[in-house]
């Protein structure tokens, strides 16, 4: 009977899997010399310029706040020549294969420097194209079910997908990357809205067909991922509580066989909310840790906070210069180095002193868990350790160096063999789906990606190698682990002593 079918997103996870015996069967044509361009264009509309001005005139000030914001969340941040192409375009957030299927949207109920309207973030000149100029506002309340984040807020960000850029390459498994890539996208976001005076409340539950008719999207090409209020905390009426930032869809047991390339676009419909229903309940055991077992190793992962120096000034660098790192030297980090990169991702009550928010907003965070295969951490004992958040101890479970193993499953990139650390995050996807439905497969994958993007950060300002892997071969990373088949694996992040290019 289908009542015990897999839903689509289990059918989706499963189908979109890498295996070893079959990785190199579906070679799909790509045009190399033709790649999609990662910029959207509009033939009319109004480009205001962002660039932040130097004077002291308070709409001058606000117009810096919200280009310095914009610029750290998504702006080009570096170019890099070529001999056959235009110049490669780099972006302060991480994107699979340098294709950045995101767009931002910035939509206006009216403030004194920014009349109502549409805008598109256009970054390569650091501006905002207005695309529609009468208030769109109470179109977007509706579109979010009136979310309480939405009353008083006069600014919100709208996080949107062109598939076809990054399903260029990834095929159907690209609706994984997209949601990695928007991750980091909110990663950078949430960070740089604490230096700016603001701050972002996400939206994941909204009327999916509403938004994109609202922002003008062809659906068949691009589809929106994620609505942001944008309250600023220089206004005493926008500072608002926490509101549940999640609403389940419906669960799609009954699909059709569909044939490859149709997965994505599929999943991202079926997964589309069109009516509110109600919000679960938090789970009893939020964030609580597992894979306590008697025979584990419990080592400490106590440190001091990372010192971002004054007015998050360190963060802000550290968010303008960071890049992937494309090969490791194989050597050890110190333990302190991982403490410190743990600390910054997992525990933000931490850095209220430094300005920053104690208490971001996920969208299932409670559903994912944290593995760390270490390969040469001096002070730690080679192995697969299960991060547990709340007891902030690492637990070992396995007992070898999986170096040779890290190498097979990232299929066959060195960045795996020489790392000398892998952090892993993984969910109970059949858990999630009970409760939030299909479209919880978005939010596993943002809530990884936006870890993933702390992580990033946290590991360049200590001068660390990183690098986020999103191709593996997902059971073997369950076999390394010694964690259940049904565990999806969601996103890898390498660490380690980078080699310097000369």
């Amino acid at each position: 009977m289908s009542i015990h079918r897999d839903s689509i997103a289990q059918h989706y996870h499963e189908r979109t899997k890498y295996h070893p015996e079959t990785i190199g069967q579906k070679v799909p044509n790509i045009d190399w010399d033709r790649p999609p361009v990662p910029f959207k264009d509009y033939k009319l509309g109004t480009s205001i310029d962002m660039t932040p001005y130097s004077n002291d005139d308070a709409s001058e000030e606000n117009w810096q706040r919200l280009s310095r914001l914009l610029y750290c969340t998504y702006g080009v941040t570096a170019r890099i020549p070529t001999l056959s192409h235009d110049d490669v375009l780099l972006r302060a957030a991480p994107s699979a294969g340098g294709l950045y299927p995101a767009e931002v949207y910035l939509i206006s109920r009216g403030t004194s420097e920014l009349p109502p309207g549409l805008y598109n973030y256009q970054s390569r000149d650091r501006s905002l194209l207005c695309f529609w100029d009468s208030n769109p506002w109470d179109d977007l309340q509706k579109s979010c079910f009136w979310h309480p984040a939405l009353e008083t807020t006069r600014l919100a960000i709208v996080t949107t997908a062109v598939f076809f850029r990054s399903a260029w390459r990834y095929q159907d498994r690209a609706y994984r990357r997209i949601h990695l890539d928007t991750g980091h996208v909110l990663g950078n976001l949430e960070l740089a809205a604490a230096f700016t005076d603001y701050r972002p409340h996400l939206i994941g539950g909204f009327c999916d067909e509403a938004v994109d008719r609202l922002l003008y999207l062809d659906p068949e090409e691009e589809g929106a991922i994620a609505v942001i209020p944008l309250a600023d905390l220089r206004d005493r009426e926008q500072h608002l509580p926490h509101y549940p930032a999640a609403l389940p869809s419906k669960i799609d047991r009954d699909y059709p066989e569909l044939e490859d390339g149709s997965l994505l676009h599929y999943l991202h419909r079926a997964s589309s909310i069109d009516s509110e229903l109600p919000t679960p309940d938090r789970h009893p055991d939020t964030l609580a840790d597992k894979y306590n077992f008697p025979f584990c190793s419990k080592v400490s992962v106590e440190t001091p906070p990372i010192d971002w120096e004054n007015n998050l000034s360190g963060l802000e660098t550290t968010i303008l210069k960071r890049r992937s790192t494309r090969a490791y030297t194989g050597a050890a980090l110190e333990f302190d180095r991982l403490k410190a990169i743990l600390d910054f991702t997992y525990h933000p009550e931490n850095y209220v002193g430094f300005g920053l928010d104690n208490d971001p907003d996920y969208f299932d965070l409670e559903s994912i868990q944290t593995f760390v295969a270490v390969s040469a951490i001096d002070g730690l004992e080679s192995g697969c350790y299960y991060y547990a958040p709340n007891a902030r101890e690492l637990r070992q479970i396995r007992f070898k160096n999986f170096r040779r193993e890290l190498h097979f499953l990232c299929l066959g990139q060195d960045l795996g063999r020489d790392a000398a650390a892998v952090i892993f995050h993984t969910a109970d996807l059949a858990k999630a789906v009970d409760r939030y439905g299909d479209r919880c497969y978005r939010y596993l994958h943002l809530d990884a990606g936006h870890l993933g993007q702390r992580t990033n950060l946290a590991a360049i300002y200590l001068n660390c190698g990183v690098s986020g892997i999103a191709g593996f071969f997902d059971d073997r990373v369950n076999d390394i682990l010694g964690i259940p088949e049904d565990e999806a694996v969601l996103y890898l992040t390498t660490l380690g002593q980078p080699q310097v290019r000369r």
